[in-house]
C-alpha cells in the first residue's frame, strides 16, 4: 500500500482545486468529443451553474439534519458506547465500517457523519488503552460505509423515480415505485454482500506492522454543546425548554403519518422532514438545536461552494451532448443481459465529473431509460444502475468525503488508498448483481 500512498499524497489537490481542474478536463472533452465550440461550451457552463440550486438545498439539509443528529445528545452516547467494544484494531476497524455502512442505508448524510464521530470515539478509547490502531485506516473505513449509501432510505435516483410528476414518471407513464428498486431482494442482498466483502477487504489491507500505524494525534472527543445559557428573561425561559422542539417535532410525526397513511410516497423531502422530527425530538431545547446548527454549518460550506462548480460540469456535458456521447459508448456495444453492467460503468464513469447522485440521476437516467425501453430492458434495472455507479466512484472523488474529513481533520490523500480497496472490492458486487438480475 506504501507505492499508493507515495503516489497520492504527491499527486491528489484538495477537493475545491480537483473540482477546477475536472471543469477544465470536461470542457477539452466536449471540444474533442462533440461538436460544440469554445462559445457554446463556456455558454452551456454559466448556464449550468445555477441548474442545482434546489437539490443543493435537499442535499444540504440532508447534511446538515445527518451531522445535527449525530450530534445529539442520545446519538452521541449510543457512539461512546459503541467505540468501547471493540477489543482488537480490526475489530475497530470492521466496527466503524459496518455502523457507517448501515446508517448511510438510513441517509448518507448520517452516515458520514456518524461514522467520522465514532472513528474519533474508536481512535479515542485506544489511545487511552496505550493499543496501537491506526486512525486513517478508522477514517478510510468509515467513507466506506458511504458505498451503500444509494441502496438505501435516502437514495435519491429511486426515490425520484418514485415520485408523481417527476420526469422519470413521466417518462414511464407512471411512477416506480421503491417496492421496485431500493426494496427488491436483489438489492438487499447485493447491500449485504457488499458490507460482507468490503470488511474482508478493509481486514486484509489494515497496516499490522507497528511502524506503518499512525495514531490520532489531537482529542477527540469534541466538547459537549453548551445549553448552559444564562436564563434571565421570559424569552431565555422559553428558549430553554423542551417544550418548543417537542411540540413541532411531535406535529411532523402527526404530518409524516397522515402523509403515508394517506397513500403518500417516500421522496427525498420526506427523507430530511423524517429526520428533523427525529432531531426536534432528541434535543434538549433550542439553545442546542441552534448550537448543534451552527457547528454543522462549518461542515456544509465546502461542499456548497463547489456544488455550482459539478452544476456547471453537468451543464456542459449536458447541453455539449457529451454525457450522451459517454454514456452511447458504452451502452452500444451492450444487449438485453450485459446493459446493466455496462450503465453501472457508464454511470460510475460520469459520476467521477458529477458527483451529485441527484443531479447525475437527472441528466444521466433519461439516457438510460430510453436505452433500456429500446433494448427490452426493466427500467427498475437502468435506475439501479445508474444508483450502482454513482456510489461506486465516489471512493475515489473527494467531494462526498469532505465532511467526514473535515471531522476527522485529514485529507483526501490519507485514506485514498484503502477507499480504493473498497472500490474494487464493490464493483464485483454490484457488477456480478446486474448481470445476475439480468439473466
Amino acid at each position: 500500500m506504501r507505492p499508493l500512498n507515495n503516489l497520492v499524497e504527491r499527486f491528489i489537490p484538495s477537493a475545491l482545486v480537483f473540482a477546477i481542474v475536472l471543469t477544465f478536463v470536461v470542457v477539452l472533452l466536449a471540444l474533442i468529443l462533440t461538436d460544440a465550440g469554445p462559445v457554446q461550451v463556456v455558454e452551456e457552463w454559466g448556464n449550468g451553474l445555477a441548474g442545482l440550486l434546489a437539490f443543493m438545498t435537499q442535499m444540504a439539509l440532508i447534511l446538515l439534519l445527518g451531522y445535527i443528529l449525530a450530534n445529539t445528545g442520545p446519538v452521541r452516547k449510543i457512539l461512546v458506547w459503541l467505540a468501547k467494544r471493540p477489543r482488537t484494531a480490526m475489530q475497530g476497524y470492521v466496527l466503524v465500517f459496518v455502523i457507517a455502512a448501515l446508517a448511510s442505508l438510513i441517509t448518507w448524510g448520517l452516515g458520514l457523519v456518524a461514522g467520522a464521530l465514532l472513528a474519533r470515539e474508536v481512535a479515542y478509547e485506544f489511545r487511552r488503552r496505550d493499543e496501537p490502531i491506526h486512525f486513517a485506516m478508522l477514517v478510510a473505513s468509515a467513507f466506506s460505509g458511504f458505498v451503500v449509501w444509494h441502496m438505501g432510505y435516502s437514495a435519491s435516483g429511486p426515490l425520484l423515480a418514485a415520485t408523481p410528476d417527476s420526469f422519470v414518471a413521466e417518462r414511464l407513464g407512471e411512477p416506480l415505485p421503491i417496492t421496485e428498486t431500493i426494496f427488491t431482494p436483489w438489492n438487499i442482498a447485493a447491500a449485504g454482500a457488499a458490507i460482507i466483502l468490503v470488511a474482508v477487504a478493509l481486514l486484509l489491507v489494515a497496516p499490522r506492522r507497528t511502524e506503518a500505524i499512525v495514531p490520532l494525534k489531537v482529542d477527540a472527543r469534541e466538547k459537549e454543546v453548551d445549553v448552559a445559557e444564562q436564563v434571565t428573561t421570559p424569552a431565555d425561559r422559553v428558549d430553554a425548554s423542551r417544550v418548543p422542539t417537542l411540540l413541532t417535532g411531535l406535529m411532523l410525526v402527526g404530518y409524516l403519518v397522515i402523509h403515508f397513511s394517506g397513500g403518500g410516497t417516500l421522496t427525498l423531502d420526506l427523507v430530511n422532514w423524517s429526520f428533523l422530527a427525529l432531531i426536534l425530538l432528541l434535543v434538549k431545547n433550542p439553545f442546542e438545536l441552534i448550537a448543534l446548527t451552527k457547528k454543522a454549518a462549518s461542515n456544509v460550506g465546502e461542499i456548497l461552494l463547489q456544488f455550482p462548480l459539478y452544476a456547471g460540469i453537468m451543464g456542459i456535458m449536458a447541453g455539449t451532448g457529451l454525457i450522451t456521447v459517454i454514456s452511447d459508448a458504452l451502452v452500444s456495444i451492450s444487449n438485453q443481459y450485459t446493459f446493466g453492467l455496462l450503465a453501472f460503468v457508464a454511470a460510475g464513469t460520469v459520476n467521477f465529473f458529477v458527483p451529485s447522485g441527484g443531479g447525475q440521476f437527472a441528466v444521466q437516467a433519461p439516457v438510460m431509460l430510453e436505452a433500456a425501453e429500446s433494448l427490452s430492458v426493466d427500467p427498475a434495472i437502468a435506475i439501479m444502475a445508474v444508483a450502482y455507479g454513482d456510489q461506486w466512484t465516489n471512493m475515489i472523488q473527494p467531494f462526498w468525503a469532505l465532511p467526514l474529513l473535515a471531522i476527522a481533520g485529514l485529507k483526501m490523500r490519507d485514506i485514498l488508498s484503502y477507499t480504493t480497496i473498497t472500490l474494487v472490492a464493490t464493483g464485483l458486487v454490484f457488477g456480478t448483481t446486474l448481470v445476475l438480475i439480468s439473466l
